[in-house]
């Protein structure tokens, strides 16, 4: 794909299969079986995860968006004129949207995610809609520490972080506490990170909204096999393996798990796995927190919780925090 005109910078400088492969040579042969979700995020896995954000049954797209509806101007108001705001897995880029229409002469936009075609397909519209905004794309691996563009690490303006979606659940807690910390750093003095933060409720809710009728979700989790046989020479059968989703109370998170309905051996370029029948893949986290337990993580991670607003129904949350 061309690289648009509308970016005042493009960078790409996310893992390459080597890395990929790595990782699915490391997860699968542990004891416990796991894949890192970020590889969820192909084009296929990226236009996927697109339709499960408007799944009926998914309530925290449409719920986190109807917040921003409700409190965009509150938000704009404490971000504050002239920032230079940089999205933290853009995606679809549609969340921010309602953001960058409040916000009172923003200086710049970096997408940043780590999906290179989704990236650029999603970021050429944006800067189509908003051609007076500077524009820049980074395709990078997030979770890891990144350097944002020169000219806008030079602008001077301050820099605000966009991560929404709840994505933060993705992300142990020891581990979320040092992206936050990450984020800080990046951000820098002055810096204010607003965040979208998914609630402890019911477990019947959660247990659904990632177990969809449709099976949107089931070919999202499956997906990541399907991209490992595309990329990796694998020879995953993604008829021997299952979709499983719940709510582990304990841990305070959702799961999503692959579960072998056999028992089989599957190749991955020259390396080989042994399954069991019932044998797992744990492929996704989702941790949920109450307001005050995310922010006294974002506390002792660098920041200093500013304003939270949520839904009546109290299932979201979305935080403004500063760096301290």
């Amino acid at each position: 794909m061309a690289i648009s005109a509308h970016f005042d910078s493009f960078e790409d400088t996310a893992s390459d299969t080597t890395d990929f492969l790595a990782d699915v040579k490391s997860g699968l042969s542990a004891q416990s079986k796991s894949l890192p979700c970020k590889y969820f995020y192909d084009e296929v896995g990226s236009q996927l995860f697109d339709r499960v954000c408007y799944v009926e049954d998914y309530y925290p797209t449409r719920t986190e968006t109807t917040i921003m509806e409700a409190y965009a101007a509150d938000m704009a108001k404490a971000i504050g004129p002239g920032a230079k705001l940089i999205e933290y897995g853009s995606g679809a880029s549609k969340k921010v949207r309602v953001l960058l229409d409040a916000l009172i002469e923003p200086a710049a936009y970096v997408a940043v995610d780590i999906s290179k075609e989704f990236l650029l397909q999603s970021a050429e519209m944006l800067a189509a809609d908003y051609p007076a905004l500077n524009h820049h794309a980074l395709c990078v691996d997030f979770t890891k520490p990144f350097s944002l563009p020169e000219d806008v690490i030079a602008s001077g303006h301050r820099a605000v972080g966009f991560f929404p979606g709840s994505t933060i659940g993705n992300f142990t807690r020891d581990d979320a506490k040092d992206f936050l910390s990450g984020c800080a750093k990046t951000l820098g003095e002055g810096g204010g990170l607003l965040i979208g933060v998914d609630l402890k409720k019911d477990k019947k809710v959660l247990n659904a909204a990632y177990n969809d009728s449709d099976g949107i979700t089931e070919a999202f989790n499956l997906n990541l096999l399907e991209r490992i046989n595309r990329e990796l020479a694998g020879t995953f059968d993604l008829g021997c393996f299952a979709h499983l989703a719940f709510y582990n109370e304990d841990e305070g998170r959702m799961e999503m798990h692959l579960e072998s309905l056999t028992e089989q051996t599957v190749q991955v370029g020259q390396n080989s796995f042994q399954f069991r029948k019932g044998e797992r893949i744990h492929t996704e986290s989702s941790y949920k927190y109450t307001i005050e337990e995310f922010q006294a993580l974002a506390t002792s991670s660098g920041f200093s919780a500013v304003s939270v607003w949520t839904d009546d129904n109290l299932l979201f949350s979305v935080h403004f925090l500063e760096v301290s």
